[in-house]
């Protein structure tokens, strides 16, 4: 029944936030309209959606989401190598319960925490 979900997240600014996602995170735009105030985004099987909160403080933001992969650590070095910072608290590292994961925060605060199931 239920075949995928598309989390929308707030942005601060459209132009900052298409350029962090696409120029350093490998996503694609998608759709041929350009709306005022929303923006969509893929990458592999990853769709993202945003909305315009020019208020937001990043300090404030309490926007995650998970993103699941299966090659985590060529995504985390792809990652190192474009000066991507990751997360103080979020490097790269098997987790209690069984999955390797990393996070990154984007330009508006929202954290991005990347996971693998782990042998």
């Amino acid at each position: 029944m239920l075949t995928q979900v598309h989390p929308k997240i707030p942005m601060r600014n459209k132009k900052i936030t298409r350029e962090f996602y696409i120029n350093s995170l490998g996503f694609e735009e998608i759709g041929t309209v350009d709306f005022e105030g929303y923006l969509i985004i893929k990458r592999d099987q990853i769709e993202l959606h945003f909305f315009l909160f020019e208020t937001i403080s990043p300090l404030e933001n309490y926007g995650q989401i998970y993103i699941r992969t299966d090659d985590i650590e060529v995504l985390y070095e792809d990652f190192i190598r474009k000066q991507i910072e990751i997360h103080p608290n979020g490097k790269l590292q098997r987790k209690p319960w069984g999955q390797k994961e990393f996070s990154i925060l984007d330009p508006d605060g929202n954290l991005l925490t990347f996971g693998q199931f782990s042998d």
